[in-house]
């Protein structure tokens, strides 16, 4: 078998499951880059060397060889990219192809009725929505808007990042946690608008005022950077809140482990947020908006993780109030939470999964998981998604 998965550029969200790949097949896999990274992504920490990765091969180097690649393979993994030309070949012959998205429509589905978007959806996907062509949803809200434009009917699959996955031994991990006399709080991420950094700062505040003793550690930079450090001099939390500047991946996970609690405040402009994935398998009890696209697929409110309501920061504060009146919730959702990475979200799970999904495509029958990767993902309208997690949780309950 021969896959062949093609991107704008690796990085260490994608490395592990392309890792798991090439362990399976070898040479048979290969990744394709289709240009350079950003040099803003170099600076957050995400730089990395892909020539050194033996599985990597660069569009813009040998253009022939890749497009080789593309036509031959048995499955062809499109991930985002600006390259259309490149698969055309493979979309008219029909051959296999599963395509792997975010949102279409992260402002709003109101842009679904644009006329010129609508042909180019209809180009590049509605199409071929009777070909052998299907779709990973990289969130929850992919589907709705895959279905606005009538493609993938019935062939939508979970899917996500896979950041690395640590595994540990029974309480190992929680034991190298601090006690809960001092609750350890991490928010990582670029300190911009969509993601709500001010957020950490209010509840720091709230927190304090009271009388819950806390740190806050505060991972990234950006462009509200000075507004934030404004903040935590005029709400005088200097000694509540470490600021680090831009780390490592390696070194995020380091600090997590230390945590208790894991704050994810970005809005719906945040396609799926893997620092979750991180924060998950770091065994922290996590407080993520509903909007962002992950949160559907991994958390289930109460068992593994709490969500709140659309962006809304009394929700956001109540959450967060809750763990510190019922400490015992915090590694009891730890725990979950890092069962739901080390069990079933997790790259290699993922692996497995699409090898078993290509068993099924050639004999017919395509019979998906119950959940995870490659499980259905459900049509759900943006504006009933966090009442439907709400329902689970309490259906789950009963």
């Amino acid at each position: 078998m021969k896959i062949t998965m093609i991107s704008n550029y690796i990085n260490h969200h994608q490395i592990p499951f392309s890792d798991e790949l090439y362990d399976k097949i070898g040479d048979d896999y290969c990744f394709i880059q289709t240009e350079p990274m950003e040099e803003e992504r170099v600076k957050m920490g995400w730089g990395l060397d892909a020539s050194k990765i033996p599985y990597v091969k660069f569009l813009y180097l040998d253009e022939e060889a890749c497009r080789e690649k593309i036509r031959t393979c048995d499955i062809l993994l499109v991930g985002w990219m600006e390259r259309e030309d490149l698969i055309k070949e493979r979309l008219s012959k029909n051959l296999l192809t599963i395509r792997i998205s975010e949102r279409l429509y992260r402002e709003g589905q109101y842009k679904a009725i644009s006329p010129r978007g609508l042909i180019r959806k209809y180009k590049e996907h509605t199409k071929y929505r009777k070909s052998n062509v299907y779709l990973l949803c990289a969130g929850a809200y992919v589907p709705s808007d895959f279905h606005l434009v009538r493609a993938y009917p019935d062939k939508m699959y979970r899917f996500g990042y896979f950041p690395k996955t640590r595994y540990y031994k029974e309480n190992e991990l929680f034991e190298k946690k601090p006690p809960l006399t001092a609750v350890q709080i991490v928010w990582a991420g670029r300190f911009m608008a969509l993601k709500h950094p001010e957020f950490v700062t209010k509840i720091a505040k709230d927190l304090k005022e009271a009388g819950y003793t806390f740190h806050i550690h505060m991972i990234g930079s950006g462009e509200l950077e000075k507004q934030v450090k404004d903040e935590i001099q005029n709400f005088g939390l200097q000694e509540e809140i470490t600021l680090y500047g831009f780390l490592s991946p390696e070194e995020v996970r380091d600090i997590m482990e230390t945590c208790h609690i894991h704050l994810f405040t970005s809005n719906y402009l945040e396609g799926w947020g893997a620092v979750v994935n991180e924060g998950m398998n770091s065994g922290l009890a996590e407080v993520v908006n509903s909007e962002v696209g992950c949160a559907p697929f991994l958390i289930k409110h109460g068992k593994n993780g709490l969500i709140y309501r659309e962006g809304d920061y009394p929700d956001f504060r109540d959450c967060v109030i809750r763990l510190f009146q019922e400490k015992e919730m915090i590694t009891r959702l730890g725990k979950e939470a890092y069962r739901t990475i080390t069990e079933e979200w997790n790259a290699k799970h993922a692996a497995e999964e699409l090898f078993r999904f290509y068993e099924g495509f050639q004999n017919g029958a395509i019979i998906p998981p119950l959940g995870g990767p490659f499980s259905k993902a459900p049509v759900i309208a943006p504006r009933k998604m966090y009442r439907r997690m709400i329902e689970e949780q309490k259906k789950g309950t009963e």
